[in-house]
């Protein structure tokens, strides 16, 4: 008779991958604590044996944690905030636990990318405007982790997904209709963070195709660079409209930086829309707040369909991969 596969143990992963118990343990517990190098000699063991450790073994056979993760970078800006109650809001509805693990580092997000799907404490995750690439994507498959992405696609994966050049294009067109020839941009075109997906060059490109299909060029001094803050956007708008040819209107890749820019033309004595008009992007709640006129993303829409599209998953896994596209609409509002 032919005996039984022997389960791989951690004792086989110590040996395959040549480090110790306690370096497995760091790697499994606190990934982004462990030199990429040394967790990837762990992780190419681990799935190679296809370990699972003992007490995620008993949550495999008891085959619910009712629990969904999110991992987010940012998850304290506005968008993100209304993405996330979007998601909240269908999970207590399924009586499911939200779990957010946020993101500051490259190396942050590979050490949840690699140990959330072996640890198996979750039934499914969130993953918001992240990178993920096929060998992740594939872990996430293999290991039965049923993983919607928003704001990237990747064919093993459920994903939800907006054109950002086309959100850029309807400021534009927008702008061009009320008759304004002269035009600013700012935005986070250059982020320090390379592990989080930035879609801020696509809404600038989007911008400068439709006004270039107008007869009308963005030069590169109307285009300022600002981080997604409130100090680094009020800089950029005042070296926009202290110049002596200053722009008459300006679309600012995000609703926090469109109110920066409000707050300085109105300390330089402009009205609004009469002498500078202005649009954002995202449409937060501040943004009806202060009648910006912008450009809706369905934010809370977003975070319920990942959050529907997760739990559907869990229900029947066989069900057939989705790549949902989320229109873009423009919000008139006072100021545009």
């Amino acid at each position: 008779m032919t005996s039984a596969k022997k389960t791989p143990t951690i004792y086989d992963v110590a040996k395959l991958s040549g480090v110790s118990i306690t370096t497995i343990s760091r790697v499994l517990n606190s990934p982004d604590k462990v030199n990429p190098k040394t967790r990837q000699q762990v992780m190419d063991a681990i799935d190679q044996l296809g370990f699972v450790p003992k007490a995620e073994a008993r949550a495999r056979a008891m085959r619910y944690t009712n629990r969904i993760g999110v991992i987010t970078p940012f998850f304290t800006a506005p968008s993100f905030v209304q993405r996330l109650r979007g998601v909240a809001a269908t999970l207590s509805k399924a009586s499911y636990e939200l779990v957010i693990y946020p993101v500051d580092s490259a190396e942050h997000l590979q050490g949840y990318i690699s140990s959330i799907p072996v640890m198996r404490n979750l039934d499914g995750l969130i993953i918001m405007s992240l990178a993920i690439d096929e060998k992740d994507a594939q872990r996430l498959v293999d290991n039965a982790m049923h993983t919607v992405l928003i704001e990237y696609s990747n064919s093993l994966l459920n994903s939800i997904v907006i054109n950002d050049a086309h959100g850029g294009r309807l400021a534009a067109e927008h702008l061009i209709g009320k008759g304004h020839k002269s035009f600013g941009f700012i935005g986070d075109i250059e982020p320090p963070e390379r592990y989080a997906i930035h879609p801020v060059r696509s809404r600038l490109q989007g911008f400068k195709e439709a006004l270039n299909e107008a007869g009308i060029d963005l030069s590169k001094k109307y285009i300022k660079q600002a981080y997604y803050s409130q100090e680094n956007s009020r800089e950029a708008a005042l070296e926009l409209l202290n110049m002596s040819k200053r722009p008459t209107a300006i679309f600012a890749a995000s609703d926090i930086q469109a109110i920066s820019i409000m707050k300085v033309a109105r300390q330089l004595n402009l009205r609004i829309p009469e002498d500078l008009a202005v649009i954002g992007f995202d449409d937060i709640d501040m943004a009806e707040y202060v009648d910006l006129t912008t450009i809706r993303q369905h934010l809370d829409d977003s975070g319920r369909l990942s959050a529907e599209m997760v739990l559907a998953r869990i229900n029947d896994p066989g069900r057939i991969l989705q790549n949902i596209h989320l229109p873009l609409t423009l919000i008139e509002r006072q100021t545009a």
